[in-house]
């Protein structure tokens, strides 16, 4: 187990099975990662299958699920899958996403919708599926990966923020919906973390770790008072934390990971 999760073996996670979108690389692959080291069985979703079973292969708890979550047919045929191989859900953690860089009114069409068919609408197929045998069964934890960009404007991330924005709402729409059943909904919100999304994006044109860390004006961007990016197990750590029972009263909150860029 990496050493920057050894810390979690104080906060109390309760056996189960966990659902984790965006499992084969990133944040998602961190967090999977640290649930099969709590001992928890996983069950890894994500449309990437080829990397998806290259990070599925060195854990034993950690089962890969190869998934379109846009399309709300097959994420009800996985859902039913993973519990009838696994065992019943107890943990859904949200982190698939796309990110597509376009002003607001230079954004394509494509970008636009495959923004929200993701980061939106896929959120809502597995979280809807899975809320409800949750609300069944009277018990579960949910916490959902958004971004700080969806309460901080962003320059040429419209698409990206907009997105990110409804699921937050939504997600505060379910937790209060959901919390007479004694499920609990949050959200963990990075900022620049050290993903494949965000060497992609400065790849883009769109900056550097140097200026990201930096700030700049121009983009009216604050930098990052920590003085360095998140990595992908900081993110982990969060979700891990309000997924336990050290969080069990908790809900409806958003925990923002950043290193102080939204001064927030």
């Amino acid at each position: 187990m990496p050493s920057s999760l050894s810390h979690f073996s104080e906060c109390p996670l309760s056996p189960g099975v966990a659902l984790v979108t965006g499992a084969a690389r990133g944040i998602g692959a961190a967090v999977a990662s640290a649930l099969t080291a709590r001992g928890l069985t996983v069950a890894a979703v994500d449309i990437d299958g080829a990397s998806l079973s290259d990070t599925c292969a060195s854990h034993d708890n950690l089962h890969p699920f190869v998934l379109d979550l846009r399309d709300a047919a097959a994420v009800t045929e996985t859902v039913e899958r993973v519990e009838r191989e696994l065992g019943t859900i107890d943990y859904l953690v949200n982190v698939a996403g796309v990110l597509y860089i376009g002003g607001a009114i230079d954004v394509d069409d494509e970008d636009w919708m495959q923004s929200f068919a993701v980061n939106t609408h896929g959120v809502f197929f597995l979280t809807r599926t899975v809320a409800r045998r949750m609300r069944e069964r009277r018990r579960g934890a949910i916490v959902t990966v958004s971004s700080n960009a969806a309460s901080t404007p962003r320059m040429d991330m419209a698409a990206y923020a907009a997105s990110k924005a409804a699921t937050a709402q939504y997600i505060r729409c379910l937790a209060l919906e959901l919390a007479e059943y004694g499920i609990r909904c949050n959200l963990v919100s990075p900022g620049s973390t050290d993903t494949e999304m965000q060497r992609r994006y400065w790849r883009d044109g769109a900056g550097s770790a140097e200026e990201i860390i930096r700030g700049s004006l121009e983009k009216h961007r604050l930098g990052i008072p920590l003085r360095k990016l998140a990595q992908p197990e900081d993110i982990a750590q969060a979700v891990l934390f309000l997924l336990s029972d050290a969080a069990g009263h908790i809900t409806m909150q958003n925990l923002v990971v950043d290193g102080g860029a939204t001064l927030g």
